[in-house]
């Protein structure tokens, strides 16, 4: 397959420069590397001892980070960042992937298939086996945002970034766009971070992805024509900002629009109509992420228990807390806390 050897010579045979290192037997070495080029999340092999061979290579396409990457051995990795505002495209090009697009329902990647996940607005699990070699896409959501714009007259509300889906397969023209994209950096790899030619091929793959994601989509029942999907009013972004930042201590929706200019009663109304839900489910939505991400980054040796993170969201009714909790991401926070005991 073309892909197994892109980003590894250009046209000539000689080795692409990286600017890093592009071999690694050190998980702490190999995880500084995915941090910068991916976001921080966290990786698990699947056996004991086990020492990484990991291959790294990587080119910047305009915004977007191509990466050829495998660890070399079975891992299982989750937490993505959610912070770092990125959304994931991971092609199999060797081996196989397995990917959840919720708790118990999984989505294998063979040879040829890609996988897309904003890690921005959802969780994300998936697990590699030995043999994997990924050909992945690091994109901001910006720009994923300004290119639904640019296209498509709008930019789909949650609903649609939430969805996890599988794109492309042997003989498909996603692949084909891939193969080349790997055919343009081999030709010019200094050229791909700036200039014409990458900002070329950065449209051309996020306006591919959003088109397969969209068909994805509807397919899913996700009617991208619907009203709702029209710009939502600049105030409507900034309260979502707003109460994300501020979730922990429980804005009033007074509160809320008098940070963003208008009245509750507008902001009420243009929530409904852009989003389909109410500002106040947005603040629920956003403390019980926020009790989960907590869960998941703390060592359940630490001492700190469920009840402190609940706490820590607004939660003062831990019954509450955790009925709320289960139905939202059906466990119990007491579950998602015990996950680095398995």
């Amino acid at each position: 397959m073309l892909l197994e050897h892109a980003l590894l010579t250009d046209v000539c045979g000689k080795p692409i420069s990286q600017h890093h290192k592009s071999f690694s037997t050190e998980w702490d070495e190999i995880s500084d590397w995915s941090d910068r080029v991916y976001m921080p999340y966290r990786v698990f092999p699947i056996g004991h001892g086990i020492k990484p061979h990991a291959t790294m290579h990587s080119s910047r396409i305009g915004e977007l980070t191509l990466t050829r990457f495998a660890y070399g051995v079975a891992v299982s990795s989750d937490g993505f960042s959610p912070e770092a505002g990125n959304a994931l495209l991971l092609t199999t090009i060797r081996g196989n992937a397995r990917h959840w697009t919720q708790r118990s329902v999984t989505e294998d990647t063979a040879v040829g298939e890609s996988f897309i996940v904003d890690c921005s607005r959802v969780d994300y699990r998936v697990e590699l086996d030995p043999d994997h070699l990924q050909l992945n896409l690091t994109i901001p959501h910006v720009t994923l945002e300004r290119m639904a714009q640019q296209w498509f007259g709008f930019v789909p509300d949650d609903q649609f970034w939430r969805h996890k889906c599988v794109i492309g397969g042997v003989g498909s023209s996603w692949l084909s766009l891939l193969e080349y994209t790997a055919r343009c950096v081999a030709e010019s790899p200094e050229h791909m971070a700036e200039g014409r030619l990458g900002a070329h091929l950065e449209q051309s793959l996020c306006v591919h992805i959003l088109q397969e994601w969209a068909g994805r989509a509807a397919r899913a029942g996700l009617d991208l024509n619907s009203p709702m999907n029209r710009i939502a009013p600049r105030y409507v972004r900034a309260a979502e900002e707003f109460m994300s930042a501020n979730a922990a201590s429980l804005p009033t929706m007074g509160e809320v629009a008098s940070a963003v200019g208008t009245s509750v009663r507008a902001l009420s109304g243009a929530f409904t109509r852009f989003r389909g839900v109410t500002p106040g489910a947005f603040l629920r939505e956003q403390r019980l992420q926020g009790a989960r991400r907590d869960l998941l980054a703390t060592d359940p040796e630490s001492g700190t228990t469920v009840s402190v993170i609940a706490f820590r969201w607004g939660y003062l009714n831990l019954g509450e807390f955790a009925g709320g909790y289960r139905k939202r991401f059906n466990e119990l926070p007491s579950h998602t806390l015990q996950r680095r005991l398995r």
